[in-house]
C-alpha cells in the first residue's frame, strides 16, 4: 500500500524557532493555547540551511518534441525552470506557443491518419508500451533525480514509489491494448449489429506540476493503448521529466508523431491546444478555475469532449472507535504527503469529540517531528513547495486561518531563508465558514475539526464545492458502509489513503472534475463507439 510504503521512510524530527511576528501575535492573544510558545520552539531550520546536494545528473532534453525530433520553439524563446530548493535556474527550456502547438497537432494528425500507429496490431502497440516500462526501470534513478530537482519532492518518494507505479501503469495498459473490443447486439429484425470501439484521434493533454511524470503516465497510457496520437503540454514549472520520458518512448519503438510534447505556458500553449480545431479530445489535470477555462475553450471551438481532474478539499473522518495513534499517522500522511501538494489531500480532518483532544496533541507532536529539508537527503519527508507563487499563497492562507480565529498549534512560518520551505502547520478550532476549511490550500497545512455524530459529519463533509476523495478511519464495518455511501466523492479510502493502483479509477464529483482516469474506465475517454448495421438475407437464426 502506498501509505504503508511511504510511512516506512519517515523517522526523525527537526526543530524550528519562532519569528518576531509569531511572538507578536502571541502577545496580542491570537495564539493563546497554554504552552504553545514553548512547544513551537522545538523546531530548527538546520536541515534547510545546509548546502544543497548536487543532483549529479545532466539536463540533456530542453527542446520541444515534435514529430519524433527535439526542436526549438518557432519563436526561439526559452524560459527558465527553477530549483525549488534555492530558486536558482536549472535549465532554460523551449517556450512553445500557438505556432508550435499547430506543428505538433499537424504531426499527430498525420501520424493518426497516415502513420503506422493506429494500423499496428494491438499486440504490437502493447509491446512498445512494455519496452517503455522496461526503459523506465532501467533509467529509474536518473528520471527520479530530474523529478526531484525540478519539483522538490523527496527523491526516495520519486524513486521508490512513483517511478515503479508509472512502470506498472504502462504494463497495465499494455495488457489492455489487445482486449479492447465491441459487442454483437441482437435486433428486432433480420439485421446483424455490431459495435466498434475506435480510437478517438488526436488527444490534447495538459498535465500539472505536482506529479509531473505520474500525470504524464495517467494521460498517455490509456490514449496509446487505444491507438490514439497525443499532443501533451507540460506544466511550465516541471518540464524536464516528461521530455526525458518521451525520448525513451521513441527508443522503445514509438513511431514519429505519435507523442508530441510542448513545454510552455497556459495562456499561450495551453489555450492554443484547448481551442485547436483539429484536436479530437482534451484531458486536463489542474485547478478548478483553469478547468472552467479549458472547458469553455473546448466548447467554443469544435466541441471536443473533455476529461477534467480538478481540485479537492477532501474530508478525513476519524470516528470515535479509532485507534488514535494509527489515525494520527494516517491523517498526517493524507495531508502532508508531497508537501501537501496533492489534489486529493485529506485537508479537512474531522475528529470525533470523544477522541479530539488526544488526537490533536498527537497530531501536533507528529507535525513537529516531520523532517523537512533537501529532498535529495536520505530520510527527508518534506521538501520545498514548487515555487514562490505557491509558497506565498500557502503563507497567505495560514495568515487567513490565524486572522479568522483558528488556533495555530504549530508551524505557520517559512523554514530557512533560501528556497520555498514551509513548516508543517496544524490548526485546531477550525470552523466550516473559514477560508482554510473551504479553499484548496495545496500545502502542508492541516485543519482539525470536531464532530459529534455521523449525521453531522456527513452533512459537513459534503458541504463543499469539491468531491474528489475522502478518508474514513473506523473499526466498525457498519460505520464504514454508512460513510462510504453517503460521502459525495469519487474515491473513499477506508483505513488507508492515497492508494493508487493502476486499475483503480480516479476522478471527482461536483467541481472536482468530469470523467475518470486509470483502470478500465480510463480507456473510455479515448474511444469512440460506432454501431454497424447490416441486413441479413435468409438468416438461419436471429
Amino acid at each position: 500500500m502506498a501509505a504503508r510504503r511511504i510511512s516506512s521512510l519517515l523517522s526523525r524530527s527537526i526543530p524550528s524557532s519562532t519569528t518576531a511576528s509569531s511572538r507578536a501575535l502571541l502577545r496580542n492573544g491570537k495564539w493563546n493555547k497554554p504552552g504553545f510558545e514553548s512547544g513551537i520552539r522545538n523546531h530548527s531550520t538546520a536541515a534547510v540551511l545546509e548546502e544543497p546536494i548536487s543532483p549529479g545528473v545532466s539536463v540533456n532534453y530542453t527542446q520541444l518534441m515534435i514529430n519524433g525530433k527535439f526542436v526549438d520553439a518557432a519563436s526561439g524563446k526559452t524560459f527558465p525552470t527553477l530549483d525549488p530548493r534555492t530558486g536558482e535556474v536549472i535549465a532554460h527550456v523551449a517556450e512553445g506557443d500557438a505556432e508550435d502547438v499547430n506543428r505538433a497537432v499537424s504531426a499527430a494528425r498525420k501520424a493518426f491518419d497516415e502513420g503506422p500507429w493506429p494500423k499496428m496490431t494491438a499486440y504490437e502497440r502493447s509491446m512498445v508500451l512494455l519496452r517503455f516500462a522496461d526503459l523506465l526501470e532501467k533509467h529509474n534513478d536518473e528520471i527520479a533525480t530530474l523529478e526531484t530537482w525540478d519539483n522538490g519532492k523527496p527523491f526516495e518518494q520519486a524513486a521508490k514509489i512513483e517511478l515503479p507505479m508509472i512502470a506498472r501503469l504502462f504494463r497495465y495498459y499494455a495488457g489492455w491494448a489487445d482486449k479492447i473490443h465491441g459487442l454483437t447486439v441482437p435486433a428486432d429484425g433480420p439485421y446483424h449489429i455490431q459495435t466498434l470501439h475506435e480510437p478517438i484521434g488526436v488527444a490534447g493533454q495538459i498535465i500539472p506540476w505536482n506529479f509531473p511524470l505520474l500525470m504524464f503516465a495517467w494521460k498517455i497510457g490509456p490514449a496509446l493503448a487505444c491507438g490514439n496520437t497525443v499532443v501533451l503540454k507540460t506544466a511550465e514549472q516541471t518540464p524536464l521529466s516528461a521530455l526525458y520520458a518521451t525520448k525513451l518512448l521513441h527508443e522503445a519503438g514509438l513511431p514519429e508523431g505519435v507523442v508530441n510534447v510542448i513545454s510552455g505556458f497556459g495562456p499561450t500553449a495551453g489555450a492554443a491546444l484547448a481551442r485547436h480545431m483539429d484536436v479530437d479530445k482534451l484531458a486536463f489535470t489542474g485547478s478548478t478555475e483553469t478547468g472552467k477555462v479549458i472547458l469553455e475553450l473546448a466548447a467554443k471551438s469544435n466541441l471536443k469532449p473533455v476529461t477534467l481532474e480538478l481540485g479537492g478539499k477532501s474530508p478525513f473522518i476519524v470516528c470515535e472507535d479509532a485507534d488514535v495513534d494509527q489515525a494520527v499517522e494516517l491523517a498526517h500522511f493524507a495531508l502532508f504527503f508531497n508537501q501537501g501538494q496533492c489534489c486529493c489531500s485529506g485537508s479537512r480532518t474531522y475528529v470525533h469529540e470523544s477522541v479530539y483532544d488526544e488526537f490533536l496533541e498527537k497530531a501536533k507532536a507528529r507535525a513537529l517531528k516531520r523532517i523537512v529539508g533537501d529532498p535529495f537527503k536520505k530520510g527527508i519527508e518534506q521538501g520545498p513547495q514548487i515555487d514562490n507563487k505557491q509558497f506565498e499563497k500557502i503563507l497567505k492562507y495560514i495568515r487567513s486561518g490565524i486572522e479568522s480565529g483558528a488556533t495555530l498549534e504549530t508551524g505557520g512560518e517559512r523554514l530557512g531563508s533560501k528556497g520555498y520551505y514551509i513548516q508543517p502547520t496544524v490548526f485546531s478550532n477550525v470552523k466550516e465558514d473559514m477560508v482554510i476549511a473551504q479553499d484548496e490550500i495545496f500545502g502542508p497545512v492541516q485543519s482539525i475539526l470536531k464532530f459529534k455524530d455521523l449525521d453531522e459529519v456527513i452533512q459537513r463533509a459534503n458541504n463543499t464545492r469539491y468531491g474528489l476523495a475522502a478518508g474514513v478511519f473506523t473499526k466498525n464495518i457498519d460505520t464504514a458502509n454508512t460513510l462510504t455511501r453517503a460521502l459525495r466523492a469519487g474515491t473513499v479510502w477506508v483505513n488507508c489513503f492515497d492508494v493508487f493502483d493502476a486499475g483503480i479509477p480516479f476522478g471527482g464529483y461536483k467541481m472536482s472534475g468530469i470523467g475518470r482516469e486509470k483502470g478500465e474506465y480510463g480507456l473510455k475517454n479515448y474511444l469512440q463507439v460506432k454501431a454497424v448495421v447490416t441486413p441479413l438475407k435468409n438468416a438461419a437464426w436471429l
